[in-house]
């Protein structure tokens, strides 16, 4: 993603953020990059999902510790700061390229090891002061004590005149044709749109692993010998478990595999999500596309089977945004396959 589109991005959220504040949601729970969606035009959402609807005293939260706002840590309670923290943990998502825990940005920021921190892809796409500039926000927002993060309304001012190319759509940036919106849907896109699962499974049981190719998997020769094995294992006896529908067997086995951790599989945690949707465990099943999707960030499948997820949790419209983003995606795979 562009630097441009990236901060883009940040701005719509923080809009998002500003706008949940002034109608008394303040509290948003979990705040993360599986939490963005983007519409129809391509342009970047905030999730409902997140929303303390049954929370607002702010007693239920959870995510990684490594990534956790330090005074839920302390008193077991997220505050609207704390959603703030957060925000500034995306910063760093979107600076890096990847998910640094804030201790760890904090020591290269505080040691002017920006190049480090910074994703390599965007070299040339912004000068040192915008840099900068973003880097001492995320700072702000990560600060132990809640009353030194800025609030929404500070993000937005802040993150305003960093943004370049505003003239220029979003599906633009991103090098989506828009008319691919709005092109008909695959089978798979219909079977997730439908809720046909049986029909997803089959979908799923043909294409098989090829969607994993390219993946980086760094292994070492001692998880070669001691680990990888009893990973394949696993996964084969998922993949029985799979084709003959045996959905609580997969998930069972699939999660031995996804334990092990020597390897990452997009499509071992996309048989697992609709395994979990066969099992009626439709939070279950988005936190796996949603992981699928992280692994193979373009992957149009991650995206069907989050719509999927969201159609099950009674979230049409967020699902219908999943549905036309895996249309976007499945229609650019096409383009660039018959190039």
């Amino acid at each position: 993603m562009k630097w441009v589109m990236r901060l883009r991005v940040v701005l719509h959220l923080a809009q998002a953020l500003e706008y949940c504040t002034s109608r008394g949601r303040a509290l948003y729970h979990d705040l993360n990059a599986y939490r963005i969606l983007f519409d129809e035009d391509v342009n970047p959402r905030l999730s409902c999902f997140g929303l303390m609807k049954n929370s607002r005293d702010g007693k239920s939260y959870s995510t990684n510790l490594a990534f956790t706002p330090p005074e839920y840590l302390r008193t077991g309670r997220v505050t609207p700061e704390s959603v703030i923290y957060s925000f500034g943990t995306l910063l760093l998502d979107l600076i890096s390229g990847k998910h640094i825990p804030p201790s760890h940005a904090l020591d290269l920021i505080r040691y002017r090891n920006l190049q480090m921190l910074t994703d390599s892809c965007l070299e040339g796409q912004f000068s040192n002061d915008d840099g900068t500039e973003l880097v001492r926000l995320a700072s702000r927002c990560l600060q132990y004590e809640p009353r030194e993060r800025p609030n929404p309304k500070s993000l937005v001012v802040a993150l305003t005149p960093l943004q370049k190319e505003t003239e220029v759509p979003s599906h633009t940036l991103m090098g989506i044709p828009l008319s691919a919106s709005f092109l008909p849907r695959s089978p798979l896109g219909e079977a997730c749109s439908r809720m046909d699962l049986t029909a997803i499974h089959e979908i799923l049981e043909k294409t098989g692993y090829k969607d994993d190719e390219g993946v980086a998997n760094e292994l070492s020769f001692q998880m070669w010998t001691d680990q990888m094995q009893d990973a394949l294992n696993s996964k084969k006896e998922g993949d029985t478990a799979f084709r003959h529908k045996d959905s609580k067997t997969a998930i069972e086995c699939y999660t031995q595999f996804v334990n092990f951790g020597p390897m990452v599989s997009p499509t071992v945690f996309a048989r697992r999500s609709l395994s979990y949707l066969m099992n009626e465990m439709p939070q279950e099943a988005l936190n796996d596309a949603m992981h699928a999707q992280v692994i193979s960030p373009v992957w149009h499948i991650a995206s069907f089977l989050q719509a999927a997820s969201l159609f099950a949790l009674k979230m049409d419209n967020e699902a219908q945004i999943a549905l036309n983003e895996g249309a976007v995606l499945e229609a650019k795979r096409h383009s660039n396959a018959g190039q």
